[in-house]
């Protein structure tokens, strides 16, 4: 199968630690390997963001990266990116008509946007994930929240005219039901894990200065809920607090959350570590005694798996896809988002009992291997191609059923 991905701001090739870049870039990168791996061609449209990219690419694992140029050539905050995304859809319709992949997914609402207007001119199957949606985002951040206004409108019209929504959890396909009334046809695939590198063997980075380590990993961003960890940890005697994620330079985030660890008392136990290379995080996860996910909501949340992967017990917040991923009393706990009391009594049950973080890292593995490996989300995702495609008469069935029908005569 021929596979174009759309992915505006979050390219494959980007380095994690940034604005905007996260657990999406990952998804792409790991998704397309994957698919190249069951022997599918893909191709991942981004958006360009230096001038010193070339117009495409061969990345070492197999897929192609394409550079569109809409707007200029240099980062921009992805809530920036909106008045460009005419300019990339017409882009990427000369794209699709010089080179026309089977089907067309897209990855986060603009780039469903540029999909959908572009695809329907040439009758190309579309499919769309979202990973974040802007009702939550607006519902969580209020007006802190810097999205275009015009993204939950977009998103409840393209939630009932894209062929086909491959949600990344059960949450949010409750989410879009409450969105759109004709909600299209709906599949679910997680995201995945690389088991491979993320494994229970292997070093474990040998920085600890405490008897316990919890381990907090994501951009410096509030929603992260970095700060109830932080609000917590005078609750968890002879603890360290690892932050992880936070990229070069000064960082407002950086400075409040240090400041905040000041006022609860415990400066000298929280540590903002530079930026760690994603090469080193699994040594990283393994270092921690606890993984903690605290954010206010999170579309899927990759870091619970990797950390399950790594034969680590988990504490996270009961929102998003970590319901889906994180089984309390079998892999860790799930407490409320914002609420200190419960993330404290959780994270503080579980580090006192060494045998039951044992017992629910090995869960976890088991669990990361047998449902979250990136080829099983592939062979998922696949099916989801595949029933897009059964569904309309793309111009590839159309061909074959004329062959067949020559071919009776």
């Amino acid at each position: 199968m021929k596979i174009t991905f759309v992915s505006e701001h979050a390219s494959p090739l980007a380095a994690l630690g940034g604005v905007d870049a996260g657990g999406q870039n990952v998804h792409v990168a790991e998704l397309a390997k994957a698919l190249v791996g069951l022997g599918h061609e893909v191709t991942v449209i981004t958006r360009r963001d230096d001038r010193a990219l070339p117009p495409a690419l061969v990345t070492s694992d197999g897929y192609r990266v394409i550079h569109l140029t809409a707007g200029p050539p240099e980062p921009l905050p992805k809530d920036d990116l909106w008045p460009h995304m005419p300019a990339f859809s017409d882009q990427l319709l000369a794209q699709l008509k010089a080179d026309r992949p089977d089907v067309v997914h897209a990855h986060f609402w603009m780039s469903g946007w540029a999909m959908h207007r572009a695809a329907r001119a040439v009758a190309i199957p579309t499919v769309l994930t979202f990973h974040a949606l802007g009702s939550v985002k607006r519902r969580q951040q209020g007006a802190a929240d810097t999205s275009p206004r015009d993204r939950i409108a977009v998103e409840t019209t393209l939630a009932a005219s894209v062929d086909r929504i491959i949600a990344t959890c059960t949450d949010e396909v409750a989410e879009l039901t409450r969105l759109s009334k004709t909600l299209t046809a709906t599949s679910v695939v997680p995201c995945g894990v690389d088991v491979d590198r993320f494994s229970p063997t292997g070093p474990a980075r040998g920085d600890r200065r405490s008897r316990h380590r919890l381990l907090v990993v994501g951009r410096l961003v509030p929603r992260k809920g970095f700060a109830t960890a932080i609000e917590a940890l005078p609750h968890l005697p002879d603890t360290e607090l690892a932050i992880a994620g936070g990229a070069a330079g000064p960082d407002p985030e950086r400075e409040r959350l240090l400041a905040l660890a000041g006022i609860c008392g415990v400066a000298d136990r929280v540590r903002v570590l530079p930026q760690v290379p994603r090469a080193e995080m699994p040594s990283l996860l393994r270092s921690a005694d606890l993984v903690a996910c605290p954010a206010w909501y999170e579309p899927f949340g990759i870091v619970p798996l990797e950390a399950m992967a790594c034969g680590r017990a988990v504490v996270a917040s009961a929102v998003g896809g970590m319901l889906d991923t994180v089984v309390p009393d079998h892999t860790g706990s799930l407490v409320p988002p914002r609420d200190t009391d419960a993330f404290a009594d959780a994270t503080s049950q579980l580090l006192r009992q060494p045998e039951l973080r044992l017992r629910y890292g090995r869960n976890g593995v088991e669990r990361a291997r047998t449902r979250f490996s990136w080829p099983s989300v592939a062979v998922r995702t696949v099916e989801a191609y595949e029933r897009t495609l059964a569904g309309r008469p793309t111009r590839l069935r159309t061909k074959a059923a004329r062959l067949a029908a020559a071919g009776s005569r």
